[in-house]
């Protein structure tokens, strides 16, 4: 019997001690190469569709001061947490996005180079940045010190929106799959269609939490420059 409900997200497959199952990140790499080679087909002239329409929105986000090639970043981050979502929903692939290992790994190393490249050549912006305008100045100091905590803890929630959306379907789905077992025919026939509708909408959610996760990385290094 399960005792701990979030075992199922544990690493099971290993090796003389080594999860093979964090190998499940790299399977999004095997939709790639084929799109290269041979002839556009509709799937891939869809895939060309979106990154075309997030490369003119990132594009918009990040201004007219950032950097040729900046959106690459973003669209390949959108690209990666995409995929990594979307393989989670198979049976028997792990899913590595309901990881804090991952998706803290992905949003604090982006934080650090944004903070980084803005404090060494914009300290000034960034100082500018932490008192809104019009701010009276009795609040300055208060500003600074809640704007500084907001700003320490964007990769913890950015890291922690992914996950836990990520969690909490395949939780949903986990626990209604545990109950067909003792139910009556009758009612597995339900039961396939809910877990079926709930699978949808992680679908959903898989584009919605990529999609999210990557606008508002855009939106911090905006405000960089």
């Amino acid at each position: 019997m399960m005792t701990n409900l979030f075992s199922i997200f544990d690493p099971s497959t290993n090796l003389m001690n080594i999860s093979f199952n964090w190998l499940s990140t790299l399977l999004g790499l095997m939709f790639i190469p084929y799109s290269f080679w041979l002839i556009p087909n509709r799937h891939f002239m869809m895939w060309n569709l979106i990154i075309n329409k997030l490369h003119k929105e990132f594009k918009n986000l990040l201004g007219p001061n950032s950097f040729s090639g900046t959106t690459f970043i973003f669209i390949s981050l959108f690209s990666y947490i995409l995929f990594n979502n979307f393989l989670g929903l198979f049976p028997y692939i792990f899913t590595s996005t309901s990881h804090l290992t991952i998706s803290l790994s992905l949003s604090l190393t982006l934080w650090l180079s944004f903070m980084l490249y803005g404090w060494i050549n914009n300290s000034q912006h960034m100082f500018i940045h932490m008192i809104p305008q019009g701010t009276p100045n009795i609040l300055m100091p208060f500003m600074v010190l809640i704007e500084t905590i907001s700003n320490i803890i964007r990769p913890g929630t950015l890291a922690v929106r992914l996950t836990a959306n990520m969690i909490a379907g395949h939780l949903l789905l986990t626990l209604l799959s545990s109950t067909g077992i003792n139910m009556p025919n009758y009612l597995i026939i339900f039961l396939i269609i809910i877990q079926i509708l709930l699978l949808t909408l992680e679908m959903a959610v898989a584009i919605i939490q990529s999609y999210v996760i990557t606008i508002l990385s855009t939106l911090y290094s905006s405000e960089v420059n």
